[in-house]
């Protein structure tokens, strides 16, 4: 008979969901070389210590341009951000500075790990942006997948003061086909490279780390994705509107969890429209 176990392990497995994983990766990376050959941009900025800890900025035609952090997904334990540039060109058109950040992949490292490097990725570009033209003061975050979670840890409350910036830091945050509530995964085939236990999992779920400080939240995942995957997401904007913050899903129809994400970089997509609105484009 199979157990609710049995049911997580089915739902959250990503790359079963599809027919052809192995064709996304390649498109990533195939859009994102060609972003890289066509765009002035940064390369291999270094936002801290590590040699993981590394990020891209595509700078705006303008100066004093809103800006697009983009954390990359892989379940937290592969991409990097030289597949991950795909939503650039149509962004920077437009009239953002986007920024492509690095982190070290599990299981090397802990997820509380990945977590701090993100939030230091943050704090650099708020500290930093600037002298590449964007605006410290519009900063709106975007992830797909472990990246969607990523921006709802840094979306979380209670941060902020250890890493030198404020609450407000994020102008807007648009989490794709995130994962908020990781204690479903821990007897999931995930938690086999993830290593998180019941204390871990909650540390790290952005479901139980709501803000005191409101942003305009945006929250999207592929009409074709599992019923656990849409629930995370689901479940994330009920939380995060009943403690009276701003939240908004934003639909996308006939995409699956892997081609959802592509939408930021397609011009009059539900998410590059949603973007661009956060951005105050």
């Amino acid at each position: 008979m199979a157990t609710l176990d049995d049911y997580y392990d089915v739902q959250y497995n990503a790359r079963a969901s599809v027919a052809d994983y192995e064709h996304y990766p390649r498109l990533y990376r195939s859009l994102s070389e060609a972003a890289h050959a066509s765009l002035p941009v940064i390369r291999d900025v270094a936002y801290g210590p590590g040699s993981g800890e590394r990020l891209d900025v595509f700078p705006a035609a303008q100066p004093d341009a809103p800006v697009l952090l983009f954390i990359h997904g892989g379940y937290w334990r592969a991409l990097s951000k030289a597949d991950s540039a795909f939503m650039a060109p149509a962004l920077t058109q437009a009239g953002a500075c986007v920024v492509v950040i690095d982190y070290d992949l599990a299981p090397a490292v802990t997820l509380d790990h990945i977590v701090d490097q993100t939030r230091r990725a943050l704090a650099w570009v708020h500290r930093h942006i600037a002298e590449f033209g964007g605006d410290p003061a519009r900063i709106v975050a975007s992830g797909s997948s472990a990246g969607g979670h990523l921006v709802g840890m840094l979306l979380a409350g209670g941060w902020h003061q250890d890493y030198g910036v404020p609450p407000s830091v994020l102008h807007g945050a648009l989490p794709i086909s995130g994962l908020f509530d990781l204690q479903p995964l821990l007897a999931t085939h995930i938690n086999a490279w993830m290593h998180l236990d019941e204390v871990s999992a909650r540390r790290n779920s952005p479901q139980f780390h709501l803000p005191a400080h409101d942003t305009p939240l945006k929250i999207s995942y592929g009409a074709l994705e599992s019923e656990a995957f849409a629930r995370q997401s689901h479940d994330y904007l009920d939380a995060w509107c009943s403690e009276g913050l701003s939240g908004q899903g934003v639909e996308a129809p006939g995409r699956n969890h892997f081609d959802v994400v592509l939408q930021l970089g397609e011009p009059g997509t539900p998410l590059y429209l949603a973007a661009r609105q956060l951005l105050g484009l």
